[in-house]
């Protein structure tokens, strides 16, 4: 199979500069490293190996002079370092993984970051609380437990056993990094890796604390107390902070994210800050008017249900809403009128409509300019 255009192969213009180069080279490097291709590390490897092989003789003023003038025909002897081979298939891709990383930190650090031996943040705690619509509503003191790791007491978070302390580490001498130098097809590099032995720490423990087993940390239940603000949301997250995992070496402590879930309530359904509420009437309320009793979400009130009242009308309760959350005020409470058609009829009630009927065609009615609501009145108030 032929090769590709080295240039081709590194994504680069042929005036390219060599930093540029070095630029596209470490991109593919990074994009084709078999920690991000795990399920196929074979034709990463292969990728690999192409683009090293361009870089290497790209990033070489006279190696590039020869290609640019020749093409691969330049080194058909072979007249490069084979960076590539050791990765190949022969090799069955072992260490192929530990090349990159050697390469990468040799390229200024892109591989597995060092630890850190200073003072680090605690990892954060999420979970979910459930709320009442009340509780959303008008907000609400609670409860919450969680297990967490905290400093361990017996060995004031050192992992030593109490009365004891930790050494330094005999490999990295305190340090928590070792130096390797490994000979790859560029030279020879030297990169700083996390010491196996102490992990970092720069110190190793003899005699682990019974009560920890050396971690310096002790997983305990917790109670927390959080107050939820009136007006919270299905969805909204409170943050509490420093009640997250207790930190390592002095560092602090992490947060607790507390996301919230609103059940639904029976009678009102939610929109922004407003609060809808469906509300049944009779075709008799409707068309003669009533004042009839409503819930809200504060108590039961009075609504005034004017005559002619049509299906689907809309009724506002200023302020009786959701209070906002960001500012002053609440919402709306939005009351919708459902007027119902009754199933069935006793007789009294089917002679009643039938007089309405007859009205409703009499002529001297008509004649006389009567409308339909008070063609009702007639027929049921007599």
């Amino acid at each position: 199979m032929a090769k590709r255009d080295y240039y081709e192969a590194l994504g680069v213009a042929k005036t390219a500069t060599e930093a540029e180069i070095k630029k596209a080279f470490r991109q593919l490097a990074r994009k084709y490293h078999p920690d991000t291709n795990p399920d196929d590390k074979e034709a990463a490897a292969e990728k690999f190996k192409e683009a090293a092989e361009a870089y290497e003789v790209l990033s070489d003023a006279e190696k590039r002079a020869r290609y640019d003038q020749f093409g691969h025909a330049g080194f058909s002897n072979g007249d490069f370092s084979g960076f590539a081979r050791g990765t190949g298939a022969d090799s069955g891709f072992g260490g192929f993984g530990d090349l990159f990383d050697v390469f990468l930190n040799g390229f200024g650090g892109l591989g597995q970051q060092q630890q850190r031996r200073g003072p680090q943040r605690g990892a954060d705690i999420q979970m979910e609380l459930d709320l009442s619509f009340g509780e959303a509503v008008f907000g609400v003191e609670k409860e919450v437990r969680i297990n967490r790791w905290e400093d361990c007491e017996e060995c004031d978070s050192s992992g030593a056993a109490p009365g004891t302390k930790p050494v330094i580490c005999s490999r990295c001498k305190g340090t928590g990094q070792v130096r390797i130098t490994q000979s790859i097809a560029f030279g020879r590099f030297e990169t700083v890796q996390t010491c196996d032995q102490c992990r970092g720490e720069g110190r190793t423990i003899e005699k682990p604390c019974p009560a920890c087993q050396g971690r310096g940390k002790v997983k305990r239940p917790r109670k927390v107390k959080l107050t939820v603000p009136a007006g919270v949301d299905n969805g909204s997250t409170l943050r509490l902070s420093r009640e997250g995992e207790a930190g390592a070496r002095g560092g602090p402590a992490g947060d607790l994210y507390v996301s919230l879930r609103v059940n639904p309530h029976k009678l009102f359904q939610r929109q922004g800050n407003d609060v809808i509420c469906e509300i049944p009437i009779s075709f008799i309320q409707a068309t003669l008017g009533d004042e009839i009793e409503i819930p809200t979400l504060e108590g039961k009130t009075s609504l005034k249900i004017p005559e002619a009242t049509q299906p689907g009308a809309v009724f506002h309760l200023r302020g009786k809403g959701i209070p906002h959350l960001q500012g002053h005020g609440r919402g709306d409470q939005v009351i919708r009128i459902n007027v119902m058609i009754p199933s069935r009829l006793t007789e009294k009630q089917k002679e009643l409509l039938q007089q309405f009927e007859k009205l409703e065609r009499d002529d001297q009615y008509h004649s006389r300019g009567k409308g339909f609501f008070e063609k009702m009145k007639d027929a049921f108030m007599g």
